[in-house]
């Protein structure tokens, strides 16, 4: 299946048609397999029974088992793709999200240890095919949900050593691990667990409102403090530690000043709109990269403005728009990252599902551009098991 091309944006393709990038997307979609959709109608069919007979459609089964419908979400997992009991079995796999519930850590709303399950919830409005990037992530990425960290509520550094466990075990797989936080203090044990399987130095590309730099807060290692504590790591330089979108009423001088000695590097939300969205992510992977084997993208949805991500534990007007965000991560997979996270979902203070759905797109939006770009999509997905039972027969 070969991969299609890019939009061409120049001036002069512009003036040729208005409609570029849709043309684009109408011709990209055409190269797309629907293998593993036709597999899921199969699966459907043998383990949910036949539709009625009054139905049309012969590829509705009579219980759902699938994508459809979105409000049917049986599985509970990220995007409904397979839920892995038995964490030892993902070798094979290329991606694996899991939940770090925790919000111990936060200093003033918390609610974020339910946010892997809204994560997960929101994933049941979206299809798997996104039509301006031309991907589709069932057909083209082998991803696995294998549930929750066992977070310890009340207690912080034994959550912070088994969020360390969980990342480093899926790193010992060589799979691409997404956290879906919890409260931003997992920021430091998901490094931690990550730099030993690194032959080198780690990059951190860091959104957010907030520096998070302080050494401690309320006297403890808190959401406000992860990226002291990750880039005391050996191999995880406070140099190549870039921030984006800080800014507000709620930046600490006790962390300004540590990123300052430390030699950080913050884009505001002003820089944003000054140099525009793909300065700042050239200029982000330079820094993040410079002397780096690795770059782990952390991302605290309250970095985007407030009225549109009311479900955060520490929200702020004047952050980016979604578009701006999604633009701004798509652009930051594409220049290569070995991870990530999405942190700050507090489902308890959401309307809507707004911040959900939010921070759902960050991590699909952030996939599919790794897949569009090759690095990503390259292990085809198998049976498995403990996620559907043994394939039926034909």
């Amino acid at each position: 299946m070969s991969e299609p091309t890019g939009p061409d944006y120049s001036p002069e393709a512009l003036e040729e048609r208005v409609d570029q990038q849709g043309h684009w997307a109408q011709q990209a979609e055409e190269k797309l397999s629907d293998r593993r959709w036709q597999e899921e109608v199969e699966r459907a069919l043998a383990y949910g029974l036949p539709g009625a007979d009054s139905l049309t459609d012969k590829n509705i089964p009579t219980f759902a088992r699938g994508e459809i419908p979105h409000f049917s979400g049986e599985r509970g997992t990220f995007l409904k793709c397979p839920y892995v009991e038995d964490v030892h079995q993902i070798g094979d796999a290329e991606v694996a999200i899991f939940g770090a519930p925790l919000d111990a850590g936060t200093t003033y709303r918390p609610g974020t240890r339910f946010g892997p399950q809204g994560i997960r919830r929101a994933t049941n409005l979206f299809g798997t095919y996104n039509y301006e990037l031309g991907v589709d992530l069932r057909e083209q990425l082998n991803m696995v949900d294998i549930g929750d960290i066992f977070a310890i509520p009340g207690n912080l550094e034994k959550s912070f050593d088994q969020i360390s466990k969980g990342m480093a075990h899926v790193m010992s797989q060589n799979v691409f691990p997404v956290v879906l936080g919890g409260d931003h203090s997992i920021g430091y044990p998901t490094i931690r667990g990550l730099a030993p399987y690194v032959d080198g130095n780690i990059g951190i590309i860091h959104f957010d409102r907030h520096v998070d730099t302080q050494e401690l807060d309320l006297d403890e290692r808190m959401h406000t403090t992860p990226w002291f504590h990750a880039t005391d790591i050996k191999n995880a330089p406070p140099t190549n530690l870039v921030q984006i979108g800080i800014g507000g009423w709620q930046a600490p001088r006790a962390g300004v000043k540590v990123g300052r000695a430390r030699g950080t590097t913050v884009m505001t939300v002003g820089d944003v709109e000054r140099v525009g969205v793909e300065k700042i992510i050239e200029t982000a992977l330079e820094l993040a990269w410079q002397g780096a084997k690795a770059v782990y993208l952390s991302f605290d949805i309250d970095v985007i403005d407030s009225g549109f991500v009311p479900g955060t534990g520490w929200p702020e007007p004047g952050g980016l728009l979604p578009r701006e965000a999604l633009a701004l991560v798509r652009g930051i997979a594409e220049g290569g990252i070995s991870g990530m996270e999405i942190v700050e979902c507090s489902p308890p203070y959401d309307w809507a599902e707004q911040t959900s759905l939010i921070s759902a797109r960050v991590v699909m939006d952030t996939l599919a551009s790794l897949v569009r770009t090759g690095q990503l999509g390259k292990k085809p997905s198998v049976a498995r098991k403990d996620a559907w039972g043994p394939y039926p027969a034909s």
